[in-house]
């Protein structure tokens, strides 16, 4: 399931972000890459050690648990630390699949990646290129989207960033482990939870069909989630 979310960081958010990444030092983006990502990878990006790196990573963390379709979507069970990317001056990564598992860095906490997330930082105005394009069942999907969306999609896919050619792309990345680790599961159980909560708003939250598919959810949830 590949799925945008928008405003998950107000404008004054993005501005605020934006703002304490001026006076970031970035390095060569191949520090997070793998061995086959790393030859295709060609951006920069803030150090995982960075102070503001992980402010803003937590500034993040803290609008996406205010985001109830980033968490009825996700499922989230554990969330890599945000990491921040840079295009420009003809910045792109060619096509790879995202790495299985991520060690979080000073810790022994890994996580399996079951959806990748990007955050756009910078609107699309500002930016020539820089599509991500990702691969799924309907062929691909180009997305360029404006500051403070966000594409939500597995990690699975075969994706790429297409060269920025003027301007500059910014953008927040990082992956997470879902409590269902089916992308089909938790399109289903998605698909659920949106019915339900428009049944809800035009019924009430005590209609018997409301009642009844919110214990087939739960249910199912006991069938598939991990803990």
């Amino acid at each position: 399931m590949l799925l945008t979310l928008p405003q998950v960081l107000s404008p004054e958010a993005v501005d605020y972000c934006r703002n304490q990444l001026l006076s970031a030092e970035w390095v060569d983006g191949k520090a997070t890459a793998g061995q086959q990502s790393a030859q295709a990878k060609y951006n920069h990006q803030l150090p995982e050690s960075s102070p503001i790196a992980r402010a803003l990573g937590d500034f993040i963390l803290d609008a996406l648990v205010q985001c109830p379709t980033f968490i009825a979507a996700a499922l989230p069970l554990k969330i890599f630390p945000p990491l921040f990317n840079c295009y420009q001056d003809g910045g792109h990564f060619g096509t790879h699949v995202d790495n299985s598992i991520r060690h979080i860095p000073g810790t022994i906490v890994r996580i399996r990646t079951d959806l990748s997330c990007t955050l756009f930082l910078t609107n699309p105005d500002d930016y020539d290129g820089g599509e991500l394009v990702i691969e799924d069942t309907y062929g691909n999907q180009s997305v360029k989207l404006n500051a403070g969306d966000l594409v939500l999609y597995p990690s699975t896919s075969l994706h790429h960033v297409t060269p920025v050619t003027r301007g500059a792309r910014i953008s927040s990345f990082f992956w997470l482990q879902s409590m269902v680790r089916d992308d089909g599961e938790r399109a289903l159980l998605y698909d659920l939870d949106q019915s339900i909560q428009t049944l809800a708003s035009e019924a009430g939250l005590n209609h018997p069909n409301v009642v009844r598919l919110s214990g087939v959810y739960h249910n199912l949830m006991r069938r598939w989630a991990d803990t």
